[in-house]
């Protein structure tokens, strides 16, 4: 099926693609991103620590303490 256009319009705006993101916006990616980053690792330390197999409660006291 053919599709003939007889007249169209736009608009084209040129931008400076350094001005995209305002320094609030960026500043607010990074701080979000970061806090998914750490989310994520503590997330699997947590994860680790209850997958590891120990001697009981005490036996980590006792390791904590050296």
């Amino acid at each position: 099926m053919d599709v003939e256009i007889g007249t169209m319009a736009s608009t084209v705006r040129a931008v400076d693609g350094d001005s995209l993101l305002a320094p609030q916006t960026l500043d607010k990616i990074v701080r979000l991103v970061l806090q998914a980053v750490q989310d994520a690792e503590r997330h699997s330390r947590q994860v680790r620590a209850e997958r590891r197999i120990t001697g009981g409660v005490y036996a980590e006291m006792d390791a904590e303490d050296c």
